[in-house]
């Protein structure tokens, strides 16, 4: 592979194909692992274990972060904003500077560091005790009063709104082209790629010790990842179908007004409002493609191969309401473009890092939608760790004993 371009590398990663990609083969008696799923999870735990040298497979349905995946889309937020939960606002610390790199190696930015703004109603727990864990941390986290937010950030109708955290390090990552940059420099470090559909492993207890493959192939290895996203409950229907919940959740950018570049990154930050207890959160004007508004309420159920993809009518007259009231100037915005995505949340937001209980050769990966983005480098880092440790443990959290039947989410 190395007459091959980064660029040549990239097309043929994800553009798939029944051939093996990058390394031909793996070789006999070396550490080996099968990951499924190329979204953000899997990559990463694809990049940390072929630093520790371990020939790896990865392998995805439809390509990375392809359109149907939670790790697809343009944009998605990086903060350590998490009250009291200092786990994730860790997590989110320590993965920055990987982005940081990866962004840097890339020909088109992948991180965009235009700080993040929270709006609260008032000073709460939540505001107290991320002012407190960010202390600890390190982190140069910002407390607004409402008359700064005022002076800094006019876009903004302040409206029920009295402060502000702001962190300037953080920002917003280009997902779906962040993913394919990875995969392209884990195949061009010589790991192997590969489009193919795996078919749900059987019911036998034991190791896995082999996938099938829709065609009737094979593929074996000492060790398999399973970071499928939405799709981790239909592979393991039994142990994840009422632990996983894919919900259906909307996202709309709209159009600033021609000339106004008051919404440009240079001048406006990504945001998250958490006025009343209903969040909503976006971006500015990234890559022209508009100002981005989401509601981070769970939607309906759904099933991520048979979801409609079409955008409702009522979520996008949410949203413009919202953008009315909060952003004068967006009143009455065009639409520029709209997605139809997922959430797979756990019962109360915590990540899945765990062995599967019944296959000792098999790690769970997943459970993050919603805030799991920002946190691949440390979730690839956490899943390394264990395959390359066995004496190693789950932290307690993203155990699979720790995985509810009922939907309670606590983490925000």
């Amino acid at each position: 592979m190395a007459e091959l371009s980064r660029r040549t590398i990239l097309k043929t990663a994800v553009a798939g194909g029944a051939a093996v990609v990058g390394a031909p083969s793996l070789a006999a008696g070396d550490p080996q692992a099968v990951i499924v799923g190329a979204g953000v999870f899997g990559t990463w735990t694809a990049i940390h274990l072929q630093r520790a040298g371990w020939k790896v497979l990865l392998v995805d349905a439809w390509g990375p972060a392809h359109a149907r995946a939670s790790s697809g889309g343009e944009s998605r937020m990086t903060r350590a904003s998490y009250g009291a939960d200092e786990i994730y606002s860790r997590m989110a610390r320590d993965s920055l500077p990987e982005w940081r790199a990866l962004s840097a190696r890339a020909e088109l930015p992948l991180f965009h560091a235009v700080g993040v703004l929270f709006l609260f109603g008032a000073m709460d727990a939540y505001v107290r005790n991320t002012i407190e864990v960010h202390r600890r941390l390190g982190l140069a986290t910002r407390l607004f009063e409402r008359a700064e937010i005022g002076r800094r950030f006019p876009q903004f109708d302040l409206h029920g709104v009295e402060l502000g955290l702001f962190e300037p390090a953080f920002g917003a990552l280009m997902a779906r082209r962040a993913v394919q940059t990875l995969v392209s420099e884990f195949v061009a470090a010589g790991g192997a790629y590969r489009q193919a559909r795996i078919l749900p492993p059987t019911g036998h207890a034991g190791p896995l010790e082999r996938l099938a493959l829709a065609g009737g192939e094979t593929l074996s290895a000492d060790r398999f990842v399973f970071a499928c996203g939405p799709w981790l409950a239909k592979l393991f229907p039994a142990l994840l179908g009422r632990r996983i919940f894919p919900t259906r959740q909307e996202v709309f950018f709209l159009a600033p007004p021609a000339g106004d570049r008051s919404f440009s990154p240079a001048a406006f930050p990504g945001w998250a409002d958490f006025n009343d207890g209903d969040i909503f959160y976006g971006f500015p004007d990234l890559e022209g493609r508009g100002v981005k508004i989401a509601h981070d309420r769970h939607g309906p159920p759904i099933d991520p191969d048979i979801v409609d993809r079409l955008p409702s009518a009522e979520a996008l007259a949410e949203a413009r309401d919202y953008a009315a009231r909060r952003f004068p100037a967006l009143a009455g915005a065009r639409l520029n473009e709209s997605r139809v995505c997922q959430y797979e949340n756990s019962a109360n937001g915590d990540l899945l890092i765990d062995w599967h209980p019944d296959h000792p050769d098999t790690l769970l990966v997943g459970a993050g939608s919603g805030h799991g983005f920002k946190h691949g480098p440390a979730v690839g880092a956490c899943a390394a760790r264990l395959l390359l440790d066995r004496d190693a443990r789950p932290e307690p959290r993203f155990a699979m004993a720790a995985k509810a039947e009922r939907q309670d989410r606590r983490v925000h």
